[in-house]
């Protein structure tokens, strides 16, 4: 059964996955802060996705780079010019709305008339230095991706990459957005991970494809419903011609002709054989973009996205830097600007699409239980050792050791703060794949039971085995690692 986000947001806020950020002062819309269990979580997130496409691939390097960076980049990539949102004001209410997030021509809040749209530049400004003039201006990055082009020949010359490569970056952005909301899904502060895979121009449909395929499978590896995911391609533009043909791709005038941009080339067609350019969803440097995206609480929206960028982002930077930033083809003796793939992934968002699918209540004869059904790549603790007597120093002594030696190769809790049964439901409701239980039996040789075994709980089936104290971490392993 879907879970509606309230649900999720409690389980955040009680179990210390998110707070609001602020919370005592009343909070700061956008921005939020992770507790002990969500920076875990977090954590696991980015590590396997670094795992995948850099650590196991021999295609990869990374970057880390600077939140701040020269302005002129952002000059050079079109940001100061084109980012921003259109937004409207409701002349009733005063609340403010972006344009594209309304489906008609009145105030969803009260019915009230809206302003006209006008653009808003999302990209926060700041200044470097003592003094706060126009010569000082510069942005919090609004991408991650910007300083991969700048690093673009750094990078070819130090980690000496042939075509096709790619470059892999996780770090924050920031975007001052007109309505952040549902939860960590839109942030004004949040985490990017992504790619910049640079091939022959005449690979890129290829590799588009190829980057398609292998992220989609990042997410079903990792324990995402096929279901609760679907790929869906941006609308392109649709230029009409005088002969009655429709043509497909990224359509701008210039001048007396109109240039389509398609996967597989840049088409020029005289303006008078175009009768109209109906407009699609595509962004101005990309012929074809593919969305991944995830059936939220809200409906159907993105999780991440894998555009072709063609030339755009190396070009604009050579044009305004006057450095030439190409690969040199040892085969043709020839300078190429390749052509880009992006896979570009938000940390937050991820994060709440994993809460949102490992999310489960199941009726017990006796209680509703709440599980996280969290892939044990990515659960916050992956063992917890619990105590079943923490006025027995044999017991707790075994069971305080046992959680010491899991410490050394995973994340593991110690818990004696409850009686075991809710216990378990407090591991349940954060996801931990396995749980271990020392007893009497376990630890007290005058037991008539005593066998020097402990019980290893599975999360998802509640079955119960008993092992030796001292095989516990080698049986773990097994189920952790292999």
């Amino acid at each position: 059964m879907p879970v509606d986000m309230d649900t999720i947001v409690s389980l955040c806020k009680r179990r210390g996955f998110v707070f609001q950020s602020a919370e005592i002062y009343g909070g700061f819309g956008g921005f939020w802060d992770y507790g002990p269990l969500g920076v875990e979580l977090k954590n696991n997130i980015k590590r396997a996705w670094w795992k995948a496409v850099v650590q196991e691939r021999e295609d990869m390097v990374g970057l880390d780079s600077s939140i701040i960076t020269n302005p002129r980049v952002w000059v050079a990539s079109g940001h100061v010019a084109l980012f921003g949102d259109m937004m409207v004001d409701c002349k009733v209410c005063k609340k403010r709305f972006r344009l594209d997030d309304l489906t008609g021509d009145r105030c969803p809040e009260c019915g009230g008339e809206l302003t006209e749209a006008r653009k808003f530049q999302t990209m926060f400004k700041t200044f470097v230095g003592p003094v706060e003039d126009d010569a000082a201006v510069a942005y919090l990055r609004p991408e991650t991706c910007q300083s991969i082009f700048t690093n673009f020949v750094n990078i070819l010359n130090t980690a000496r990459k042939k075509l096709p490569f790619g470059i892999a970056q996780i770090g924050k952005a920031f975007r001052n957005e007109i309505t952040p909301g549902n939860f960590i899904f839109r942030d004004r502060e949040f985490e990017q991970m992504e790619i910049e895979y640079f091939v022959y121009p005449h690979q890129a449909r290829e590799f588009h494809q190829r980057w398609l395929e292998e992220r989609l499978n990042w997410f079903l590896n990792l324990g995402m419903r096929r279901e609760n995911l679907r790929v869906q391609e941006h609308e392109p533009d649709k230029v009409h011609l005088r002969s009655g043909e429709v043509l497909r791709g990224n359509a701008k005038r210039v001048n007396d002709v109109v240039e389509l941009m398609t996967p597989d080339g840049t088409q020029t067609i005289p303006a008078e054989e175009v009768v109209a350019i109906e407009k699609g969803e595509l962004a101005h440097y990309s012929p074809q973009c593919f969305d991944i995206q995830y059936n939220f609480p809200m409906g159907w929206s993105e999780l991440e996205g894998i555009a072709n960028r063609t030339d755009f982002d190396l070009t604009q930077h050579s044009l305004h830097s006057g450095e030439k930033l190409t690969y040199f083809d040892p085969e043709t003796n020839e300078h190429v600007v390749p052509y880009v793939i992006e896979p570009s992934l938000g940390v937050d968002r991820c994060f709440l699409a994993f809460l949102l699918d490992a999310y489960h209540e199941e009726q017990l004869p006796k209680e509703k239980r709440t599980v996280l059904r969290l892939h044990k790549d990515l659960a916050p603790i992956k063992v917890a050792v619990l105590p079943l007597a923490r006025n027995r120093p044999e017991i707790v002594a075994m069971a305080r050791k046992i959680a010491a030696d899991c410490r050394k190769r995973w994340s593991a809790m110690y818990d004696d703060t409850a009686a075991i049964g809710r216990l378990y439901r407090r591991q349940d409701e954060i996801g931990t794949p396995f749980c271990v239980t020392v007893d009497h039996q376990s630890a007290l040789p005058a037991d008539p039971k005593y066998d020097g075994k402990v019980t290893i709980r599975d999360r998802d089936t509640m079955q119960q085995i008993r092992v030796s104290a001292d095989q516990v971490v080698n049986v773990l392993r097994q189920k952790l690692e292999d």
